[in-house]
């Protein structure tokens, strides 16, 4: 494979975070998947180490480093430790820049350095049963009425749902005279009608808490509205990219655990007097894994340089997410396969790993609709119309 490019210090970075998840969070996965939740307290050791919102200034308690190569360190080594499930990328890398990018220096300064100490923690709130992937078919709504708006509604799958403080609501802002005007609310823990649903369960990701979310008549002050209540679909999309991009590395980072779980277990396992991995399948298998990783390991770094460069497009996001949700599900495929009855056992990883992946061809956008994205940029404008209406 190519040499991967890291600063000396983002090295140091990454023995550091590694040697911090063995300690803190490895040792807790399993009761935090019994449970359903990863404990608050691994937020706060996180903040306390600065692990949590590397990127903001250092007014507000992080490094002041907006180098993606950062989280990706964060999301890489959380993949090869197991520990995907405590997914504190979601409140460090994918929520908090919505603070950055469309919040005032109030809510800057309101927010901010909680969220990196880890007493605050974050989610977003798009997805309603009928609008995943379809933003503008959102139904929740938020009404102006003098200085302040009326939240009503309900979201559904939301990350984060059961331990998130402050929690970025999507919601229509002018239903009746324009249905795809969206805004962007901040609803904070203890708001009057803001209330929870039970702890969803789910196929895999166990100790990540997903939750349903609803809103009765819940105030939402000015100051806790960001950026501008009409443009919200403007500003979901701004983020999009970003989004896609963690959900690729995530992704790459999981195939390379996958892989290396699936090549230690044919080393060892024994068949009609030899390992699995004498076996000439089991290399072609292998080798055909191992050059589809690499090859993919390439694309997703020189996306982390664009991103850093300010230059990501939404279809070259779209490409990696779709291209390593693919990949990753074709190698935990192969490599509950390769361990036989094993592979099917939750006391293997590569079990655990399989149902974990399944759910990545959906979320951070469907393969269906990375799809359409990218069959719109070369020129297929059959849904041309679909796209600028619901996607744009």
């Amino acid at each position: 494979m190519l040499k991967r490019s890291f600063t000396e210090d983002q090295k140091l970075f990454r023995e550091a975070y590694r040697k911090f998840l063995q300690q803190e969070i490895v040792p807790n996965m399993e009761t935090w998947r019994e449970q359903g939740v990863v404990d608050r307290e691994a937020f706060l050791k996180a903040g306390e180490n600065g692990f949590l919102m590397v990127w903001p200034e250092e007014e507000f308690g992080g490094l002041g480093d907006n180098d993606f190569r950062f989280e990706q360190v964060i999301i890489e080594e959380n993949q090869y430790a197991l520990t995907g499930d405590w997914y504190c990328t979601l409140h460090s890398r994918l929520v908090g820049p919505y603070l950055k990018r469309f919040g005032t220096a109030e809510q800057q300064q309101r927010f901010l350095p909680k969220c990196v100490s880890g007493e605050s923690i974050l989610a977003i709130a798009m997805t309603e049963p009928d609008a995943g992937s379809d933003i503008a078919g959102i139904r929740a709504t938020a009404i102006e009425q003098d200085e302040c708006f009326v939240l009503n509604g309900s979201k559904t799958f939301i990350s984060n749902g059961i331990n998130a403080d402050v929690i970025i609501v999507a919601a229509k802002t002018d239903p009746k005279n324009n249905p795809r005007q969206i805004g962007l609310f901040l609803v904070e823990r203890g708001m009057e009608g803001f209330s929870r649903g039970a702890n969803l369960k789910k196929m895999g990701k166990k100790a990540q808490d997903t939750a349903e979310l609803a809103f009765d008549n819940v105030i939402i002050p000015k100051e806790n509205v960001l950026g501008d209540p009409a443009k919200g679909i403007s500003h979901l999309m701004e983020a999009l990219a970003d989004a896609r991009l963690i959900a690729a590395v995530e992704f790459i980072s999981a195939a390379q655990k996958a892989f290396d779980i699936t090549r230690e277990f044919t080393r060892e396992r024994k068949l009609f007097k030899r390992t699995l991995a004498d076996f000439q399948n089991t290399q072609f298998k292998l080798a055909e894994l191992r050059a589809e990783i690499d090859m993919q390991q390439v694309y997703i770094d020189q996306c982390v340089a664009a991103l850093n460069a300010d230059s990501l497009t939404a279809v070259d996001a779209a490409k990696a997410k779709l291209l390593t949700s693919e990949l990753l599900c074709r190698v935990v495929d192969e490599g509950v396969q390769l361990h036989g009855g094993s592979g099917y056992m939750d006391e293997y990883p590569i079990s655990r790993m399989y149902t974990d992946a399944r759910v990545t061809r959906i979320y951070a956008g469907t393969s269906e609709v990375m799809k359409i994205i990218i069959s719109r940029d070369f020129g297929l404008d059959d849904y041309q119309n679909f796209i600028d209406r619901d996607l744009n």
